[in-house]
């Protein structure tokens, strides 16, 4: 059974998953996609930001947060309630995004680097499918330049150089802007949990780029071939700066403090900001501080919805607008200090749940209806099939994602059960798991130290309380650990053996299905 059938179905145990193959990038094929007739094929216009967790919307129940553009976006189209990133940071989210693939299929089990090739990249198929295909802002990709498909990109690497000789378009086009300026002058690194104002005219700073230059690019746009174009801020992840004006919007706005479970001891001892390091993963640094910087990230976010306001305008003005599909998410959350935790690459709703945001094209309006809340769970790479179908093409039959339009016009009850998520070690040695989530129930197998965790999400969202052990659960807890072993099967005798999970001593950062000839040790 292939994990996408595996995924559609119930608990029905006693079927196994198949060894995929590998894809060295020797023997990458062309696929070839068929194209139905379509007189006129949609804009897709992809906006993504980095490290928005799920709950950060006012859309998604979050009183807090001022993001009327991007709540209008859902009210006009789908407002997907579960979506998750498979393995939440950002390297193996993006492949899973690129590709269409399981982690385990695409081969990153962790924050590791892009491959150069794959057998199915979404720019290169939009291209097939006579999309122009231009990308904006952070790719994260390895190399950096490389297009993957796209005709041509404008990157903001956010001051990443891991590629020789390297500089970002944002960070060029800042020179000419405030040459022999620190674009950094705010002082806060990228992955610091501090907070603080950005020290710069807000013009200069790279939101502002990147959202700019997709309007540029929209209203230059004129060519008889329909626009892929995709967006993708570098905020709201830290550095958590936005400009004073944006912060001044939350002046009397309650931020809602960080959750904390009653597992999540080790790290409960209050410490203050001095006592660790200013990117420490795990630390109680207080409500009061931890607020802060909320607010800070929920500004950040405010700034980003009015960009997606700004390109929503250019489009509407080019005439675009009503034959786009506009698409809002994040490649993975942030857990903002919930249970002491910091950053990502965690299976807990503020690291791996993200928004999930479609706007159909006006000639769906008759077929799905607008405002609709969806709560089955998707997934990054339910994108690129969704983008192959409303193109008129043919989704690749071993594809791990799932075209969301059969989802949306009849709510499928044929879609998958769970959402399968992990991430390869990260921060400390305990930090390596996988999970199934139906975005109702929850549960993670540690692949460290075999403990397991299981949570109610619709009476506990915020993870507060571990009910693996609860009486009322054990049922559920145990469909879910046979779920597990009939997921992780087909990896062989070193994460399953004779029915039972299996305790690993090694992290395993890259599977055999990684198309590069890289190392794949663990880490």
């Amino acid at each position: 059974m292939k994990r996408r059938t595996f995924l559609k179905s119930s608990l029905a145990m006693g079927f196994s998953l198949p060894i995929s193959q590998a894809f060295p990038v020797e023997k990458i094929r062309k696929e070839s996609l068929v194209q139905s007739p379509s007189p006129s094929k949609p804009h897709i216009i992809f906006i993504m930001a980095d490290q928005h967790r799920g709950d950060a919307l006012g859309c998604m129940g979050n009183k807090s947060v001022l993001s009327p553009h991007i709540d209008q976006l859902a009210s006009e189209g789908t407002l997907f309630i579960s979506g998750y990133s498979s393995t939440p940071s950002s390297t193996p989210a993006r492949a899973g995004l690129l590709t269409g693939f399981s982690p385990w299929h695409h081969g990153m089990l962790g924050y590791g680097e892009v491959a150069e090739t794959y057998r199915y990249e979404m720019p290169r198929m939009l291209r097939e499918l006579g999309y122009y295909t231009m990308g904006i802002g952070k790719m994260h990709w390895s190399p950096q330049s490389n297009l993957h498909g796209f005709h041509a990109t404008l990157l903001d690497e956010s001051g990443r150089i891991e590629s020789k000789d390297f500089i970002s378009d944002y960070r060029k086009w800042f020179q000419t802007q405030a040459p022999s300026a620190d674009p950094d002058k705010t002082g806060i690194g990228w992955n610091d949990h501090g907070s603080g104002v950005y020290q710069l005219d807000e013009r200069l700073h790279p939101t502002a780029w990147t959202g700019k230059t997709a309007c540029e690019v929209i209203r230059n746009y004129d060519s008889d071939k329909p626009l892929f174009l995709k967006v993708s801020f570098a905020r709201p992840h830290s550095p958590y700066d936005p400009p004073k004006r944006y912060l001044d919007k939350y002046e009397g706005v309650e931020i809602p403090k960080p959750d904390k479970g009653d597992w999540c001891g080790k790290y409960a001892q209050l410490k203050t900001p001095e006592e660790v390091s200013s990117d420490a993963p795990f630390a109680n640094l207080g409500d009061e501080y931890a607020c802060k910087s909320r607010k800070h990230y929920y500004a950040n976010i405010t700034f980003i919805d009015d960009q997606v306001g700004e390109i929503i305008r250019v489009l509407k003005e080019k005439g675009m607008y009503d034959n786009a599909l506009i698409c809002f998410t994040a490649d993975h959350g942030d857990m903002l200090g919930d249970h002491y935790h910091w950053r990502k690459t965690y299976p807990y709703e503020g690291s791996s749940h993200i928004p999930y945001v479609v706007k159909w094209p006006k000639s769906l309006g008759k077929i799905i209806p607008c405002g609709t809340k969806i709560e089955q769970p998707v997934e990054l790479c339910d994108f690129l099939p969704t983008f192959i179908d409303i193109a008129g093409g043919t989704i690749p039959s071993d594809m791990d994602g799932h075209s969301l339009l059969p989802l949306v016009q009849t709510k499928d009850p044929a879609w998958r059960k769970y959402i399968d998520l992990e991430h390869a070690t990260c921060y400390s040695d305990d930090n390596y798991w996988c999970a199934l989530t139906d975005g109702k129930i929850k549960y993670i197998w540690n692949f460290h130290n075999g403990s397991e965790q299981m949570f109610d999400l619709c009476k506990d969202r915020g993870e507060t309380h571990n009910c693996i052990d609860d009486a009322e659960y054990i049922s559920i807890r145990e469909k879910l650990n046979r779920a597990m072993v009939e997921h992780l099967k087909e990896r062989g005798a070193d994460f399953v053996l004779n029915g039972q999970l299996v305790v690993r001593e090694k992290s395993l950062l890259y599977s055999p299905n990684y198309p590069q000839s890289r190392s794949k040790n663990g880490i």
